[in-house]
Formats: C-alpha cells, structure tokens, sequence
C-alpha cells in the first residue's frame, strides 16, 4: 500500500517476511518496511522518523543473517529505487547507496575508469559496501571513496570528506547507523581499456571458486592476519559438515549454504560450531564477517 505520511512516495509494507530479501533465503519478518521511490524520497522518510526509531538497512540482502524472528522497528529497503550513478568529471563517480557494486564496476569500466574492477566480486550494494568496507580479489570499497553523504534518523544528511571516518579491514568506524545515501568515488583513467577483460576474468575466477549458484551469504568469516578463514576451517575437516538444511560448502569452506530448508537457527549454529571447532583443532578465533541481526525465535 502506498505511505500514509503526507509528501512520501514510497511503499509501506507491514509485517514483511524477509526471506525473500536475503540471499541466504531465511529470516524471519519485519514490523514494517519502507521502500523510497527515490532518494530523495528516502531522504524525506528518514527525516520523518522519531529519533529513537530502530532502523535497518537492506540492499540485497547479502553478507547479512536476519535470525527466525525477525526484525522490531523498520527496515528500509533502497535496492530497488536509490540507485543512480554517474560521472562527475573525468575520474570521479556518483553513485547511490542501492546500486549493486557489481553495476559500478561495469559502469566504470564502460566508461573507460579503472580501479572498480573488483567490485564486481561482491555480491551486494554499494550501501553495504560502504558501511562495512567490503572488499574482493585484493581490492576494498573505501580506496576509491572521496566522499560519502550520510543522515541520521530524524536528521538531515550531510557530506563528508573520506577522512573523516577510520577504515580497517571490513570496518569503518564513525558511521554508525546513519545511512549511507550515496559516494563520490575517485578512480584511474584506463588508458588500456582492460577494465572488461579484467571482471571477467574476476567473475570467470570467482565462479571457479565459490558455490555462487546456492543460496548463502559470501564469505562468512573473516580472514585471520597472514591467514585464511576457508584455510584453517577446510584443515578442521568441516567441508560437508551440516545442521539441519546449512551446511558448510564443499567448494569454499569460507561459505554457509543452504541447501533448500535452512532455517537461520540453523545457520548461526553452524557458524557457531565451525567457531568452536576451529579454534578447539587450529588454536585461532574466527571472527564473523557476515552481520547477524534480528530476534531469535
């Protein structure tokens, strides 16, 4: 049904179900949804809210466990609607917090810019990989950012310079739960015009290597210094290993799948036990990369 509030354009939806939204296909469903026709309308939603009003943010649903109760408050959907992009002059990018990173790369590279290749190994928004940093085949989201354009619940959005902010691996502190609207990217002039052959390659490697064909979230642990995850759990003799419909990928031990009746409970005691058997058999602490949200039934 269309918004009450008066001015907005978006779609209000009550008790949602959120396993549709996730790749993972589970989780429970949420009090109410808000999808923003635009940003702009986006922008008009989040100043409406009452301060203290519990806020998720969801793209597509990767990287991200939403536990079988699902989620109090509202969950504000920009996959579908808040994601332009394009150029600002000869090397930077505009590009909004819905956009899938995969469409940057390729926009990037069509446009002959260089530096956005890896983008396409990750399977989510720009949102997303802004707010956590994401990263694949070597490259991380925040060594093109220049700037970022955030608002806080009931607030009024503002932009800051990439400086403002720490960046760590798979972090980045003094964002908090503001949204990210959008960025101002930075990249290279491709003189070679090698940016398509170079994702293709990318994806061409990445579908060698990860189960992208079943349903899970990407990576779910971080990788330990000077060592990996999918390493020290492969080593603990977890490929294979499941609880009841999640199972542990046989094709990248870094990956959770589900192989058609997962529930999340399933999923997060399985990340569980792979923690405890890693760090009982290897001596290392796995640290999850995946976000866990949610209410547990």
């Amino acid at each position: 049904m269309k918004a009450s509030n008066d001015g907005l354009r978006g779609l209000i939806l009550s008790n949602e179900k959120l396993d549709k939204y996730t790749s993972w296909r589970v989780g429970g469903a949420a009090d109410r949804m808000y999808i923003p026709a635009d940003k702009q309308d986006l922008q008009q939603f989040i100043a409406s809210l009452a301060v203290n009003e519990p806020v998720f943010w969801l793209g597509l649903g990767s990287n991200l466990l939403i536990r079988d109760g699902g989620i109090r408050g509202t969950v504000i959907n920009v996959r579908t609607k808040v994601k332009q992009i394009n150029l600002v002059d000869d090397t930077h990018v505009y590009v909004e917090c819905g956009l899938p990173s995969a469409h940057v790369a390729r926009f990037c590279s069509e446009h002959d810019l260089s530096g956005a290749e890896f983008l396409a190994g990750i399977p989510g928004t720009m949102g997303g990989a802004l707010k956590m940093n994401a990263g694949a085949f070597g490259g991380e989201t925040w060594n093109l950012v220049e700037s970022i354009e955030i608002m806080p619940v009931g607030g009024k959005s503002a932009e800051y310079e990439a400086s403002k902010f720490e960046i760590g691996y798979r972090s980045v502190k003094g964002v908090d739960n503001n949204c990210i609207l959008s960025a101002i990217l930075k990249l290279n002039r491709n003189m070679e015009q090698t940016g398509q052959g170079k994702i293709k390659k990318l994806l061409a490697q990445r579908a060698a290597t990860q189960p992208i064909n079943l349903p899970s979230c990407g990576s779910v642990f971080r990788n330990p210094a000077n060592d990996f995850a999918a390493r020290l759990i492969e080593a603990s003799g977890l490929k294979g290993y499941s609880i009841g419909g999640a199972e542990v990928s046989d094709k990248h031990a870094n990956f959770i799948i589900n192989t058609g009746n997962a529930t999340a409970k399933d999923i997060e005691q399985l990340i569980e036990y792979v923690q405890s058997e890693v760090a009982r058999k290897q001596g290392v602490e796995l640290h999850t990369e995946v976000c866990v949200v949610g209410e547990q039934v």
